[in-house]
């Protein structure tokens, strides 16, 4: 008898400490939140419980992106339209609401460099599990660990080891411009929708580059990647819940299924390539065997924990492609239509690069030299269209600010900083 009133007592009170965490989190920290931040001097929205301002967002996003803008350079009031009325109701120093955590817009140069240069304490958000699925490799690692993986990768992405890469730049390229000659034919001009076509293109670039002669099996690695980022994007859309992902949904399993796939086939594809490297055949000039190299190098000399697991290994080959894929297409893009509407800049842009190639020059670092105009574009479009317009990091210890720990941060890319509390 003695032992089910313990057994009771005991499940009673575990139910009550579970109900005060959620509570806590619910309304308690929220509220000490807000609470903090006006008297700091912010400005923003009262709590409301569990959603905060993200149904606005939605009804604000869904609004926003329901018909075409104007042609202009400040795509705020589309992209983040939630911060973008904030600011204009509460001026500089406001907070907006997403869910029970408050994001704060900085609006400070200074502020920013803290948060980019403190990374022992501002650190990277983890993210939810859906979206640790696409990738856990660089972009999403921390101090040590981040360089160890930095100093490993670094040798792929030096000048001399994209000299290499060039021929696989052309051919993609001259697939594509083959492609659109065909679709133009005798007429002289046509309208094509160049999206996917520079999608194709990156894809293809990435999957040679990155894998050389398996770059077939790459190109289906990239395509199962592409399916589950859209998996990804619906699920971002709706509210966490904790342990979703386990239940036995339609996406769930799709979503198992492709992470299953991508593991195994990376997998193969990297074991070929050490069973060859081993066996001493010629070295791979590709991002994969040069990753493979120094990462041999570094066992050899300095032992296994400062090298890479297999399972690092087969993330940041994912990376490859999430990192690089659609950031270079949309960069590709933007260039494309600013160049239509400052005609200028395509003739001055063109000149030089038929001035540049006609000279017969086949030294990569000495053409890139000489592309000065082509360089000045591509920068300016990164300016004004950048294709990561927010980093998003945390607290991890208080600071100057009065941030307590595990504040977040979104630092904006473009005209804005932003951060999450």
């Amino acid at each position: 008898m003695n032992f089910f009133i313990c057994l009771q007592t005991l499940s009673a009170i575990a139910v009550f400490i579970y109900v005060s965490k959620i509570f806590n989190w619910l309304w308690f920290r929220p509220r000490n939140l807000e609470k903090c931040l006006r008297l700091q001097g912010f400005a923003g929205n009262s709590y409301r419980i569990l959603f905060g301002d993200m149904k606005d967002m939605r009804l604000m996003i869904k609004e926003a992106t329901s018909k075409p803008i104007s042609f202009t350079h400040d795509f705020t009031h589309r992209i983040i339209p939630v911060f973008h009325f904030a600011l204009k109701k509460y001026g500089e120093k406001c907070f907006v609401w997403l869910g029970p955590n408050p994001a704060i817009v900085v609006m400070n140069p200074e502020l920013v460099r803290e948060v980019l240069s403190k990374s022992n304490v501002f650190q990277k958000l983890p993210g939810r599990p859906f979206v640790r699925l696409m990738s856990k490799g660089l972009v999403t690692l921390e101090t040590d660990r981040w360089a160890k993986h930095r100093r490993l990768i670094n040798p792929a992405f030096h000048v001399h080891k994209l000299e290499h890469m060039v021929p696989s730049f052309y051919l993609s390229c001259d697939e594509m411009l083959s492609k659109w000659d065909e679709i133009v034919g005798n007429g002289g001009c046509c309208e094509v929708d160049v999206w996917p076509y520079l999608q194709t293109l990156t894809s293809d670039v990435i999957s040679r580059t990155a894998f050389g002669s398996s770059h077939l099996e790459g190109r289906k690695i990239f395509e199962l990647q592409q399916e589950l980022a859209q998996h990804i994007v619906v699920a971002n859309r709706s509210f966490y819940i904790p342990g979703y992902r386990f239940l036995p949904t339609k996406m769930n399993k799709r979503v198992k299924e492709i992470t299953k796939i991508l593991k195994s086939s990376l997998l193969d594809i990297i074991n070929r390539r050490m069973e060859a490297m081993e066996a001493g055949g010629a070295r791979k000039e590709d991002l994969l065997g040069l990753l493979l190299e120094s990462n041999s190098q570094e066992i050899k000399q300095h032992g296994n924990k400062h090298g890479m697991s297999m399972d690092e290994v087969i993330e940041e080959c994912k990376l490859f492609y999430f990192a690089g894929h659609e950031t270079t297409a949309t960069l590709l893009v933007w260039t494309m239509v600013l160049l239509s509407k400052h005609t200028e800049w395509q003739t001055r842009a063109r000149d030089e690069v038929l001035q540049v190639f006609n000279k017969g020059e086949s030294d990569y670092q000495q053409l890139n030299n000489n592309l000065k105009i082509v360089g000045m574009i591509l920068h300016e479009v990164l300016r004004l269209y950048p294709p990561a317009f927010m980093l998003m990091r945390r607290t991890i210890t208080e600071v100057s600010r009065n941030l307590d720990p595990d504040t977040g941060c979104k630092v904006g890319l473009y005209s804005l900083s932003l951060a999450v509390c």
